[in-house]
């Protein structure tokens, strides 16, 4: 049962820090190779762990941009939030769709929590959708994985770091845009002095 547990935890931390970590399907993935659980269950705790990461992400990050940004990009940050809370739909249809791609979704959440999107209304439409592309990838990694050596070693390939080129331009598109000259006044215009 301890490993249950150790599934939760793993994921939970690795889906709450802003940085680059592994998928949380890879954690999954090498937990239920090492230990024999059960997928289903792996699953279900594994994705509730990720949501529950995602939500602490979202709680703590935008408290960590107010002290990195100046103020001018903190009132941009906060106007694009408040543009995306204000068309809740949209923007869960869009979390959802982004969830069901292999990019990384801390992108995602470090951007929405840093335009201080209210969680609440993404976290739903991210549970449904990393259940089915979670439970997808844990299935495909129980079968094609040979070993776990061959797993761990798949980590750094092309495709990986393409996905962090994609995550590191989601998370650029909301600091370095000027929202409200974008959405006001409908002209693309970058800002790249965000910091103090």
């Amino acid at each position: 049962m301890w490993m249950y547990f150790l599934v939760f935890v793993a994921t939970l931390f690795v889906d709450s820090i802003p940085v680059f970590a592994p998928p949380a399907w890879t954690v999954l993935v090498l937990l239920l190779l090492l230990f024999h659980l059960n997928p289903w269950v792996v699953v279900i705790i594994g994705v509730t762990g990720s949501t529950l990461g995602r939500y602490i992400l979202s709680i703590y990050i935008p408290k960590v941009s107010s002290s990195l940004v100046n103020r001018r990009e903190d009132e941009n940050l906060r106007y694009v939030g408040g543009k995306l809370t204000k068309a809740p739909f949209a923007a869960a249809i869009f979390v959802f769709l982004y969830t069901l791609t292999l990019l990384s979704t801390t992108a995602l959440f470090t951007a929405a929590g840093i335009a201080r999107v209210k969680p609440w209304h993404i976290l739903p439409r991210f549970f449904c959708g990393t259940l089915i592309t979670d439970g997808v990838m844990v299935y495909t990694g129980k079968y094609a994985a040979g070993n776990v050596s061959g797993l761990l070693q798949g980590q750094l390939s092309i495709k990986s770091m393409l996905t962090l080129i994609a995550g590191l331009l989601v998370i650029g598109a909301f600091l370095f845009i000027d929202w409200r000259c974008l959405l006001g006044k409908r002209r693309l215009r970058l800002n790249f002095r965000i910091l103090r």
